[in-house]
């Protein structure tokens, strides 16, 4: 059973991966686009990832914690560095990644629903494509990519070879 198990939790991470993937490539795209269709498009993209993302996330953390009751790792300090980092890296992934997008969605979409267009004035439209200029240029995905993939291969490490 506890294979079974173990499988769960890498099945959760591929599809937390997997998901995270269409995310990323979304953070990278948007730094250089202007057009707003194409900006709308892209966070729909990466929303529709994120509803992925978050089942995976369940899965992964779930059999991992079970796996952790079944294999009696909790005893052991590399379960819970996993976990901490784990937990660090979506603190900061959230707040890197997810709130300049969260900042974007609210310019071009104030108080609508995911598929309105936004209520730009014609007067304004300089100021909005200043706002949406600056606003696109405050993603990092290099920063999202260097804390992710580095955090993975720490805790992948830290499940792998079980230091401690």
């Amino acid at each position: 059973m506890y294979q079974w198990v173990v499988f769960a939790h890498v099945l959760g991470i591929f599809g937390f991966l997997l998901a995270h993937g269409a995310a990323a490539a979304v953070s990278f795209k948007l730094r250089g686009e202007r057009e707003v269709p194409r900006v709308l498009a892209m966070l729909d993209l990466s929303r529709a990832a994120s509803a992925t993302g978050s089942v995976s996330l369940l899965v992964l953390l779930a059999a991992g914690i079970i796996a952790g009751f079944m294999g009696s790792w909790w005893g052991q300090g590399w379960i819970w560095a996993s976990l901490i980092l784990f937990i660090a890296m979506g603190i900061a992934m959230t707040a890197v990644g997810s709130r300049p997008l969260n900042r974007i969605r609210g310019l071009l979409q104030p108080g609508a629903s995911p598929r309105a267009k936004p209520a730009v004035q014609p007067s304004a439209e300089v100021a909005f494509d200043q706002q949406l200029a600056v606003m696109l240029a405050g993603i990092h995905p290099w920063l999202l990519t260097v804390v992710g993939g580095g955090g993975l291969v720490v805790i992948l490490w830290l499940m792998m070879l079980k230091p401690f």
